[in-house]
């Protein structure tokens, strides 16, 4: 698993290169949402819905980076994806460091 910081996520997203897979359940997800994240709740988690052979970097993210860890891990560990990336501190530090959403 791979810690990184929000900003070069965002450079990521911009460019095409990555796909964001958010873990938080759906009352969170309605509270605050990044624009373009795919939505696949840890406590429902379908892992037939991971995108595969995009050539995009996998990048998990969840409220303050535990969960999607968490995720990311486990779907190294079972070898259901060859690489991850978990969003260093979730949502609470893209939105602290000043980043698009919606709500």
């Amino acid at each position: 698993m791979i810690e990184t910081d929000p900003q070069e996520i965002k450079k990521w997203l911009d460019q095409d290169q990555a796909i964001l897979i958010d873990v938080r359940e759906r009352q969170e997800i309605i509270q605050f949402s990044i624009p373009g994240a795919l939505h696949n709740p840890m406590s429902t988690f379908d892992f037939e819905a991971i995108p595969s052979d995009t050539g995009k970097k996998l990048v998990f993210v969840c409220a303050h980076g535990i969960r999607s860890r968490q995720v990311g891990e486990y779907l190294l560990q079972e070898n259901r994806v060859s690489e991850a990336y978990n969003m260093t501190g979730g949502v609470a530090a893209w939105v602290q460091a000043g980043l698009s959403g919606s709500i």
